[in-house]
């Protein structure tokens, strides 16, 4: 796919996706889909499936405005022992979420949409991180929720090299921050 003759639109509200955009050096622009997430039911389906039909319900949204250019769409999910889980409501729930996924492995999954309304392309797929955690103290379970990163996070947290809440991960890193770029560079090119 010739990505350098048309225009990318990243159709995410994400700083660390824009961020992430910009580090590999990809001319894009931001627009934010419309969708609302909530009338996306989680149940009885699998979480990959859910990421990818998040990831193309925001792509599509974007691209029937920008027919002729490529818009990329993705949402990140975490799978603890098959449960879906989202972005946390308020503190309580994120406190919650965060007692559950750092009590043991759990996937990060990304799905992401590449969609070009002119050219029929339509490319959906998912990546997948497992990521161990160390086990938290109540007072760094408390610091964190009190420090409000969890807000607007799958799982209610982010990732960043060294991070001092995770033991190591298997897969790839700008998977769980967002993006999985391995995956979208192979897609593009």
């Amino acid at each position: 796919m010739d990505i350098h003759s048309k225009t990318i639109i990243l159709a995410s509200a994400s700083p660390r996706r824009k961020q992430l955009f910009a580090e590999a050096g990809y001319k894009f622009t931001v627009v934010v889909s419309q969708i609302d997430e909530s009338i996306f039911s989680a149940e009885n389906i699998a979480p990959a499936e859910y990421a990818k039909q998040l990831a193309l319900a925001k792509g599509n949204d974007v691209a029937d405005k920008y027919p002729d250019s490529i818009v990329i769409g993705a949402d990140t999910v975490v799978d603890f022992e098959g449960q879906i889980i989202g972005k946390p409501r308020d503190a309580k729930h994120a406190e919650e979420i965060t007692r559950m996924l750092f009590s043991k492995p759990h996937k990060v999954i990304t799905g992401v949409a590449i969609i070009c309304k002119l050219r029929n392309l339509k490319i959906v797929e998912a990546d997948t991180t497992v990521v161990y955690p160390k086990k938290l103290t109540d007072a760094q379970i408390a610091e964190h929720i009190e420090s409000g990163v969890w807000q607007n996070k799958a799982g209610a947290y982010s990732i960043s090299d060294n991070d001092p809440f995770v033991d190591h991960i298997e897969g790839s890193m700008t998977n769980v921050m967002g993006m999985p770029m391995e995956l979208l560079k192979r897609l593009l090119f």
